[in-house]
């Protein structure tokens, strides 16, 4: 499996069958998306900054991508795609709305992406939750977690691999806070890649990895 960061909450999330883009974004916000072909699309919230699914063009030949835009449970070309109903800020949503976790399971590895949660996780949301190996949280804060709550939702998730999304970078147009304090919040020692190229028995078997992917 490779996972390749296109900035904010983009994600493509590939293997030699089947691609899948989380949250792709409307120019707008000051970045690109690259050209991309997708199986599967996953939306968290109908905000224009996570729900242009019109800029992925479709990996099959006669069909479009199958999008998910909630929750429920969904299986697609043995993809388990599970969406968690949760909130966009830590009032029940009544500032900015819903937003679903999605928690994807492919190639015999459990990938969650929190979208733009933005409170706590209820003990039964996290049981949900169980036995996620790669995590991508939303650290920039305003809008979401931010660092020292995107941390303390780590730490009842226990992923084994955690990558940070949705903060600032060069081109941004958003009034969001960087990933340095969460990465001081986390302590754990940062690895830098292009992308991450995993397979199950790679994952570590103690302790938890902090990657930080450098924009596709």
């Amino acid at each position: 499996m490779d996972i390749r960061w296109l900035g904010h909450s983009c994600f493509e999330i590939k293997n030699k069958s089947i691609s899948i883009i989380t949250d792709p974004y409307s120019p707008e916000i000051g970045l690109k998306l690259p050209k991309l072909k997708a199986n599967i699309i996953t939306v968290s919230h109908d905000h224009y900054d996570h729900n242009n699914i019109e800029a992925i063009d479709s990996a099959y030949a006669d069909k479009k991508p199958f999008v998910i835009d909630g929750d429920g449970g969904y299986e697609i070309e043995g993809v388990l795609v599970e969406g968690i109903r949760t909130f966009h800020d830590d009032k029940g949503g009544t500032e900015r709305g819903p937003n679903t976790v999605y928690d994807i399971k492919i190639d015999g590895m459990t990938v969650c992406h929190l979208g733009d949660l933005g409170g706590d996780l209820t003990e039964e949301q996290v049981e949900e939750l169980d036995g996620v190996d790669i995590l991508f949280v939303p650290v920039g804060g305003k809008y979401t977690l931010d660092a020292e709550g995107a941390a303390k939702v780590v730490n009842k998730i226990e992923p084994r691999i955690v990558i940070p999304m949705h903060y600032q970078i060069d081109g941004l147009k958003m009034d969001i806070g960087n990933a340095d304090k969460f990465i001081k919040e986390i302590g754990l020692t940062a690895e830098n890649l292009d992308s991450l190229k995993i397979e199950k028995k790679d994952l570590p078997v103690e302790g938890m990895r902090l990657i930080i992917l450098n924009k596709a």
